[in-house]
């Protein structure tokens, strides 16, 4: 049986009619009222940052309830247990209660910095975190130095020069595929053991960050520098770059003053990776050098199973890679006035 048709003149009454057509109406004028509110790309990066450091925060909870065996045993390590360590465990971590519940307690502890007790070292593990952070913070920020002047400098002096970039081409290449630690080996065995310049170990003032800077920022620098000497090239050739020629402008001038801001924009964006390649190296070469810092920490609960350090170590550095990340995709967008501009449009 075919259904029954509906005449034209109906159909077209039925569309048109007030009490039909207000809901499409209205959200037409919904979607227009979206589209219309302003949006700003800083709002959205933070937005986005403070997204990311929440799914590190429940990841966190997350690996503490689905890691093989009991919890309160993995949070006790290789300790001697006894029944009143594992109810005080389970009092302080709320684990009798369900399970939304301790998700809840726990990111609110996190928010307020409470990262509860070191089963090794019993001490509280943000105070011992904190204590540390700030030399391997110190460690890093010395290798982004070395980063960046090796990067920027290679890059300047070669690009755009056919035997000088195959020349720096090789160079990077090997740094790049050259391990920090193993590159801190050679370091060490020549400049502290052979040539007896440097300190082999441990805090010992400037003299002492040296080494490990270097062998921790020649490594990230060549990736930088091979991008940074791509966009000088590329810049070079430039209509502006000629225009600037004919004013007289010296070569060097014309790379430290012109090209390099054009060629700096993709090499920006390597910053947030850039920094977090750095603060992980900085682990490996805190180890092979004796410093103190998170390296020796994070060792340390790693072999003897301190969750709740691991775990505050992990927030950290996530905490760490977002600011840093939030900072340069903001700092990107006061470079590149067009980027900015295509974001608000969008």
């Amino acid at each position: 049986m075919n259904p029954p048709r509906i005449l034209p003149e109906l159909a077209a009454e039925r569309t048109s009619h007030p009490a039909l057509a207000a809901p499409k109406h209205g959200l037409r004028r919904v979607a227009r009222g979206l589209r219309a509110l302003p949006r700003s790309p800083g709002l959205t990066r933070i937005a986005t940052g403070l997204l990311v450091l929440w799914a590190a925060v429940s990841l966190s909870f997350a690996a503490i309830q689905l890691a093989p065996g009991d919890i309160v045993s993995l949070l006790i390590g290789e300790q001697v247990s006894t029944p009143a360590i594992e109810a005080a465990i389970r009092q302080e971590w709320g684990l009798d209660e369900p399970l939304y519940l301790q998700y809840l307690h726990y990111l609110w502890r996190v928010l307020h910095g409470n990262f509860g007790r070191s089963y090794i070292l019993n001490t509280d593990v943000a105070a011992l975190v904190s204590s540390q952070l700030w030399p391997t913070l110190k460690l890093t920020g010395c290798a982004l130095v070395v980063t960046i002047v090796f990067a920027v400098g290679l890059a300047v002096l070669t690009a755009g020069r056919r035997w000088g970039g195959r020349l720096a081409s090789g160079i990077e290449l090997v740094l790049a595929s050259t391990p920090s630690f193993w590159l801190g080996i050679v370091l060490l065995f020549i400049f502290s053991f052979t040539l007896r310049l440097f300190p082999v170990a441990g805090d010992r003032g400037f003299a002492s960050l040296v080494l490990p800077a270097v062998s921790l920022g020649l490594a990230q620098g060549a990736v930088v520098g091979q991008v940074l000497r791509h966009g000088l090239t590329r810049a070079l050739d430039e209509p502006f770059a000629l225009t600037v020629r004919s004013w007289g402008v010296s070569g060097s001038a014309l790379r430290f003053r012109h090209a390099l801001r054009h060629a700096a924009l993709p090499a920006v964006t390597l910053a947030g990776w850039l920094f977090g390649g750095l603060l992980s190296g900085a682990v490996i070469t805190e180890q092979v050098f004796g410093r103190p810092g998170l390296g020796k920490i994070t060792v340390d609960a790693v072999l003897a199973k301190d969750m709740p350090v691991i775990l505050a170590i992990a927030i950290f550095s996530a905490l760490i890679y977002v600011v840093l990340s939030t900072v340069v995709d903001l700092l990107y967008l006061l470079i590149d006035p067009r980027l900015r501009e295509r974001r608000t449009r969008h």
